[in-house]
């Protein structure tokens, strides 16, 4: 089974044809087309193709589902005996994707097979 890692938003993911992930806040509306440019790696059965440190002229597309938010994380900061507490929480803003292809640069990844 064929799968890529991929870099966005200062994360890593490592994702497959047909997955669905959840990334950093993306400015693509929902049923719209969004394109991943940065691959850092991509195996294919016992064929590995990785980048240093990306893979040029591969890409990921992904079909955007929706926007939404992340569960409530609470950062609750106590000192016992002294009469201080804080209370702050925040939600992360995600963008749902569908990931539809993967596709590596076919001469890129012919140059390397013939090289070894």
């Amino acid at each position: 089974m064929a799968y890529a890692i991929i870099k966005t938003g200062g994360r890593q993911f490592r994702i497959a044809e047909g997955d669905t992930i959840d990334v950093d806040l993306l400015d693509v509306d929902p049923g719209k087309t969004a394109t991943f440019s940065e691959v850092l790696m991509f195996a294919d059965g016992k064929d590995v193709t990785h980048g240093s440190p990306l893979i040029s002229g591969a890409k990921v597309t992904a079909e955007v589902l929706e926007q939404r938010k992340d569960k409530k994380v609470i950062a609750f900061k106590y000192r016992r005996r002294k009469g201080y507490h804080r209370t702050v929480g925040h939600r992360r803003k995600l963008t749902r994707v569908k990931i539809k292809s993967i596709s590596v640069g076919a001469k890129k990844a012919a140059a390397k097979k013939t090289e070894e």
